[in-house]
């Protein structure tokens, strides 16, 4: 156990011990204490230097895996899971902001092909009517975590061989990736299929982004759908008053 946690109880407290355990160890991930990929004691040693029951350790640590703070890792022990905070003043691809930041990105692809594009992604992309897109529907992991579920639907024309993508969709188009993008971001709650994609309770919160990118002539060729887990993405703008 790190030296500079430090969990007192408080007696006078209406939460449970192991909620007031919980609530400490979190602040301390949140506080850089723990970091990412950092095993945490096991639960007979994290009770008996905090000189606190078994079962008051295990039940705090399950709480933190519920909150998605804390993977468990079957024969290896309890670990501090990745965040990742994304600045949304640069575009990058998953693969590269996750490269940049450490984490071993990797893909689970559900789908690589073609279908009819549908009418909000003709809207975006500024396409005619029955026109075919190619469509790249993918979990997103770092070090192994599912953080978000993605639906990219790009032209045919920019995308002919879907098959081809492997890890970064930006790397593969190269000069046909997109220079500038717009966003938008909101919350919204998961539902029983997108709950069993992110591995999240029912309901669970998450961040729903939808992102057009462009090219430098101003043409739409990427429309890109990213749910993610709220408990592993920040977003973070910087602002400045002139």
């Amino acid at each position: 156990m790190s030296a500079v946690f430090d969990f007192k109880p408080d007696p006078n407290a209406a939460s449970p011990l192991y909620m007031q355990l919980a609530q400490s160890l979190a602040q301390a991930i949140r506080d850089g204490i723990f970091h990412t990929d950092e095993a945490l004691p096991s639960e007979r040693v994290l009770a008996e230097q905090l000189e606190l029951s078994r079962v008051t350790a295990r039940k705090a640590i399950d709480r933190l895996v519920e909150q998605g703070l804390i993977i468990r890792k079957r024969g290896s022990g309890n670990y501090i899971a990745p965040k990742l905070e994304q600045p949304l003043t640069r575009l990058t691809s998953f693969s590269e902001e996750l490269h940049q930041r450490g984490f071993v990105p990797s893909s689970r692809w559900l789908l690589r092909g073609f279908t009819p594009a549908a009418p909000d992604e003709q809207l975006s992309l500024e396409l005619k009517s029955g026109e075919r897109v190619a469509r790249l529907e993918r979990l997103r992991l770092a070090d192994a975590v599912v953080m978000a579920y993605e639906v990219s639907v790009l032209p045919q024309s920019v995308l002919p061989d879907p098959q081809k993508v492997e890890a970064s969709l930006y790397t593969h188009l190269g000069e046909r990736a997109p220079v500038r993008a717009l966003q938008h971001i909101r919350a919204l709650n998961a539902d029983a299929k997108l709950a069993g994609l992110l591995e999240v309770p029912l309901g669970a919160a998450v961040l729903f982004i939808t992102r057009v990118g462009y090219l430098a002539s101003g043409q739409a060729v990427e429309l890109t759908h990213s749910y993610c887990r709220s408990d592993y993405y920040d977003f973070v703008a910087e602002m400045r008053r002139d």
